[in-house]
């Protein structure tokens, strides 16, 4: 191939030595150690400019068997109405033309239309189309008695020939021309030029002009080359990411199974039931969080604007033998340079937005593991204690939840008050917040449009600091205000009752309390988390 012609022939030619060496490429990522993650992009770069390149030549393909019977069924109407006239002067009979035009065009046309039903696709197909559709130019030539106008019949039939982008196929229809121009222009003159005695040379007048052309179509296939192998690469690009995102889900997934049955085990053992169920709230509060970064990383890979691409692609295929003038007077010529910076900034930013997530997901996860981990010590006697600034524990639970809050259109409102460190343990502090957070948000799905939650932290006394959770929500039944927090109450219909529980339980472990207040159902709720000021551990 006639681009970057280093970069595709070595990609192809690696991979099929290194299908032959037994090698297994898939879109997937691959197990540990099995291939080079450079290695295996290189593969499926090559892999799918090589599935575009045959996409292309089978509908190339279909294309002229179309052509072949239009032009064979158009050389029969020529031979009709026109080659009597054409030929004037001379004792050629019409019947001889028509059945030139219905016989003569009907065996050409027939290999080509027979091998793109039969082998679209192949090499020998596209060769054997190259043939056929100069030989068809030929006999038009011939009908209409080497009129100066057909001749422009070889310079379209190079240019849809170059749809295949194979700039072999074009010097197979040249030598055709070639050999038909010579033959006939010195054997035959009146046949292709329309006269008796036409130059020795003329000729090559002719082939120089097909040569001419041939330079600006293999430019042209040369850039739709190269833009078809950056299709390519950014797309095995994201393969990639996404091969990585699931790795990475399937193997937090075994991390969390295998945890999860640890810590069942251990909570048979020793008689803690209510362990077990505390860490599945908690680590179903941060899986929402994680379950929406999945999400929002799949949806920014399925709208990656990859037909767009294509669209400009097309659209330069369309006018690639008049680009100047394309680019100087068409107004979408014009405007396409700013576009494609403009699709390669989109591109860019939907990238970013995936690490962000990635990073979160990998942030959410730890959380997870530190949530078992705890739960899983929950017998021992001293907890870690962190001399912490209180916004920063509060900032943790709100990025959890952030991207549940918005996706539910609730309006976030922080007021924060300067506040002394408090020391605590956070693991037990930050699964409180995020459930506390996660109660808001469904609360506020009564709300209507005005979903509005406000996290505060303000000083309690002298002796605590209050992070306040508020909505203007489904409030709470005045019955049900000393009913909350005990185990197993609730009134969600896919709630369990553990989260305000074991919240106040971690509370009052810390030396602190969890409060509910609400002045009727439809009229809001606050949830207070009050800590203590302290500098030893408060015992349980």
């Amino acid at each position: 191939m006639m681009i970057s012609a280093g970069y595709v022939t070595q990609d192809v030619s690696f991979t099929e030595k290194s299908r032959q060496g037994g090698v297994r490429m898939c879109s997937s990522a691959s197990p540990k150690g099995a291939i080079m993650p450079g290695l295996e992009e290189s593969e499926r770069t090559a892999r799918l400019y090589r599935i575009s390149q045959r996409r292309n030549h089978i509908q190339t393909d279909r294309l002229f068997a179309k052509l072949m019977v239009m032009q064979w069924l158009g050389g029969i109407v020529i031979a009709v109405w026109l080659s009597p006239m054409a030929w004037s002067g001379s004792s050629i009979q019409p019947l001889w033309h028509i059945w030139a035009a219905t016989c003569l065009g009907g065996v050409i046309s027939a290999a080509p239309v027979l091998l793109a039903w039969r082998r679209p696709g192949r090499v020998v197909t596209r060769h054997v189309i190259a043939v056929a559709q100069i030989l068809t130019s030929a006999l038009l030539i011939h009908l209409t008695g080497g009129r100066f106008e057909t001749h422009f019949h070889i310079f379209g039939s190079l240019t849809f020939l170059a749809f295949y982008r194979d700039w072999r196929v074009l010097v197979t229809a040249t030598v055709v021309v070639v050999v038909d121009h010579f033959v006939r222009g010195v054997f035959w003159p009146q046949s292709i030029f329309g006269e008796l005695a036409a130059g020795q040379w003329r000729w090559m007048e002719h082939v120089g002009w097909v040569l001419i052309e041939n330079v600006f179509l293999t430019i042209s296939i040369q850039q739709n080359l190269t833009e078809t192998l950056e299709v390519a690469k950014r797309r095995s690009r994201l393969e990639s990411i996404n091969a990585e995102i699931e790795s990475q889900v399937i193997e937090r997934t075994a991390e969390l199974t295998e945890a999860h049955q640890q810590l069942l085990v251990t909570s048979r053992q020793a008689g803690m039931a209510e362990v077990a169920t505390n860490v599945l709230h908690n680590v179903g509060n941060v899986l929402n969080s994680v379950n929406v970064s999945a999400e929002t990383v799949a949806g920014k890979i399925r709208h990656f604007r990859i037909a767009s691409l294509k669209n400009v692609a097309q659209l330069l295929r369309e006018h690639e033998h008049h680009l100047s003038e394309f680019f100087t007077q068409d107004s979408r010529g014009k405007e396409l340079p700013a576009y494609m910076v403009q699709l390669a900034e989109s591109l860019a930013e939907p990238q970013k937005v995936i690490l962000q997530e990635m990073k979160s997901l990998q942030n959410n996860i730890e959380h997870i593991k530190q949530i078992v981990a705890m739960q899983q010590g929950h017998a021992r006697t001293s907890s870690v204690l962190e001399t912490l600034p209180v916004v920063e524990i509060v900032e943790g639970a709100i990025n959890i939840n952030s991207a549940s809050l918005t996706r539910h259109g609730v309006t976030l409102v922080r007021e924060f008050e300067k506040v002394p460190p408090v020391l605590v343990d956070r693991h037990k502090v930050l699964p409180i917040l995020v459930n506390l957070l996660s109660n808001a948000k469904h609360a506020l799905d009564q709300a209507g449009e005005d979903k509005r939650l406000t996290v505060r932290v303000a000083m309690g006394g002298k002796d605590s600091v209050q992070i306040k959770v508020i909505d203007n929500g489904a409030g709470i039944a005045p019955e049900n205000l000393t009913r909350v927090f005990q185990h197993g109450f609730t009134t969600k219909k896919d709630g369990h009752g553990f989260g305000l529980h074991s919240g106040a339980l971690a509370a009052r472990e810390m030396g602190g309390k969890l409060i509910a207040e609400s002045d009727g159902v439809g009229r809001g709720a606050v949830f207070t988390l009050e800590l203590p000021l302290q500098t030893t551990q408060p015992s349980s």
